[in-house]
């Protein structure tokens, strides 16, 4: 009988591409996986694994039992989350990531409204960005993870994750309140900012993509960017202080804030879906509907 952690450590080696990085994501010692892949080929009878310079990697015969174990795990994952179905309650510990702007905007009244209806349910949040986020929620870390997807930047849909959309938002331009083109209530071209300083997020972020897209197709020119940061804070503070302009989701509020001002854009709307992602073989667990129904509460709100 093959062993269903040995073969976690297959599958997480064929993910993560050495043992380093399995023993760390797993909180083994790297000595530890190697000893229990060794056990998993002698369970086996066949060379799994072999070595390439200073690299350890799967074979022929170790990817087919990497592509079973996956499909083995997902199975073993849906059967708990059929048995919690059954019992009902809503307890244990879900590990929640979400980026910034849903950090602040979406979390709290979650978080808030599951405490008082649910208090056996143990809730972790990471802020992180969703890429990273995504992957980590695919490999077992993560049990939901709230992401995002910008018009023209659509997203890798990893296999085994269920997606669900929580609102659809205006992606709208952010200038400085005294800045010449933020007559109030008028769209501006995008064309008229070619000359301007740009803020965004760093290469390779969702962010600096639509910025650097929506510029060349609705403006027809590459943008000067000169600052980049991944916290949407980072980016109003250089906009409010005259240092830049960008383009920012409703979610961020900067409306609320008189010394920026929010345009439309005279080329044409565009838009960011914000969505949660759970693994497909844990969508039933009773603590996850959960925290999947209050946020979309959250968003409705």
């Amino acid at each position: 009988m093959l062993d269903l952690r040995r073969l976690r450590l297959l599958r997480e080696l064929r993910d993560r591409g050495t043992v380093g990085s399995v023993a760390a994501a797993l909180d083994y010692s790297p000595s530890a996986v190697s000893q229990q892949l060794r056990v998993l080929e002698s369970e086996t009878g066949a060379e799994l694994l072999e070595r390439r310079g200073r690299r350890i990697h799967l074979t022929e015969a170790g990817l087919t039992l990497a592509r079973h174990a996956e499909r083995l795990l997902a199975a073993a994952e849906e059967a708990e989350a059929e048995l919690a179905a059954a019992d009902g309650s809503v307890a244990g510990t879900v590990r929640i990531a979400a980026f910034q702007t849903a950090t602040l905007a979406l979390v709290p009244a979650a978080l808030t409204a599951l405490g008082s209806a649910h208090p056996q349910l143990r809730l972790e949040l990471i802020e992180t960005e969703p890429e990273g986020a995504l992957h980590s929620l695919a490999l077992g870390e993560l049990d939901l993870v709230i992401a995002d997807e910008w018009e023209y930047v659509p997203r890798v849909r990893l296999e085994g994750l269920l997606r669900e959309e929580l609102l659809r938002e205006r992606v709208r331009l952010v200038l400085p309140a005294d800045h010449p083109l933020a007559r109030p209530g008028k769209p501006v071209r995008l064309a008229t900012l070619a000359e301007e300083p740009w803020a965004c997020g760093p290469p390779p972020s969702a962010h600096d993509k639509l910025v650097q897209r929506a510029c060349r197709v609705f403006g027809g020119f590459t943008p000067d960017v000169r600052h980049r940061s991944t916290d949407l804070l980072v980016l109003l503070a250089l906009v409010r202080t005259g240092h830049a302009v960008t383009l920012l989701p409703d979610l961020v509020r900067a409306e609320d804030d008189s010394t920026l001002a929010v345009r439309d854009l005279a080329e044409g709307p565009l838009t960011r879906i914000v969505f949660t992602a759970v693994r497909a073989a844990t969508a039933e667990r009773p603590a996850l509907a959960a925290v999947r129904a209050a946020l979309r509460e959250a968003a409705r709100g």
